[in-house]
């Protein structure tokens, strides 16, 4: 993560979940040259697990071993810092070896052991908000974190649950969540939009026609950094592509989304 938080957006973006090299690569050379276009910090996100599946027989990655192996071509490849999410204690140690900032999911966001294992991995962290959490609530996530040691702590926003099939993003959270924890505060704006099971399958579908507007809404609202996964055909992703941005359509929405960062800051320093 940028080493001075709070001086200009950041982007965490890239696919769901580790893919075949070439998709891979594909779209860590485009994040590569959007970073270079737009001037804006880039960090390469894909998981090599997704253990929290609603099915079964959900996509989940290719495992660790695979998985890691397939990200460090990918940093070596484009350049860009690497992140992917973490679900077990065991497994920070060897994810820390290939990941400069490790993620603990959503649903993970009160796990102690795992928690504290990310800090002391000596990696910036990554903790998003659990779909039930409050931003109050979340001060004991970081807490955690901070307790084994991370140099660098950053919660995300990623919608509340409202109902059964939908999330709803409350623009306050973003200074909440920032003075309830002292932390930077990122907006996923691609998993907001999420409308957990209820896919054709069982899964998670998405509106991903929403994710423009929340975006700019959060830009102005105060968020310090965008995640939002991306893939060159959503449609056939394995995993959340009702929820990703076309990756064709990835520049100019994060354009725009720096826009509006900038601009809403001018207006308050005025």
């Amino acid at each position: 993560m940028p080493a001075q938080f709070g001086t200009a957006p950041f982007l965490i973006a890239g696919p769901c979940v580790v893919e075949a090299d070439d998709l891979n690569l594909r779209v860590g050379e485009a994040l590569a040259e959007l970073g270079s276009k737009l001037g804006v910090h880039v960090i390469y996100k894909a998981s090599y697990d997704k253990a929290n599946r609603s099915r079964l027989k959900g996509a989940r990655g290719p495992g660790i071993d695979r998985g890691l192996d397939a990200l460090a071509k990918v940093r070596a490849a484009t350049g860009l810092p690497v992140l992917t999410d973490v679900h077990e204690s065991a497994q920070v140690a060897a994810a820390a070896q290939v990941a400069d900032v490790l993620q603990i999911p959503a649903f993970l966001c009160r796990q102690t052991d795992l928690l504290v294992a990310a800090g002391k991995a000596g990696r910036p962290v990554n903790v998003k908000k659990g779909q039930w959490m409050s931003p109050a609530g979340m001060r004991g996530a970081v807490e955690k974190v901070r307790a084994g040691g991370a140099p660098e702590v950053a919660v995300t926003e990623r919608g509340t649950f409202f109902g059964y099939g939908d999330l709803v993003v409350d623009m306050r959270n973003f200074g909440r969540l920032r003075a309830a924890c002292g932390a930077p505060v990122i907006f996923d704006a691609t998993h907001s939009v999420q409308q957990p099971g209820l896919g054709a399958d069982g899964g998670s579908g998405g509106l991903r026609e929403f994710i423009p507007p929340l975006l700019y809404a959060a830009a102005a609202a105060g968020a310090d950094g965008f995640f939002l996964e991306t893939h060159p055909d959503p449609d056939r992703a394995p995993s959340d592509g009702p929820n990703m941005v076309p990756l064709d359509q990835l520049s100019a929405i994060v354009g725009v989304a720096l826009d509006v960062w900038q601009r809403a800051r001018e207006v308050v320093r005025a």
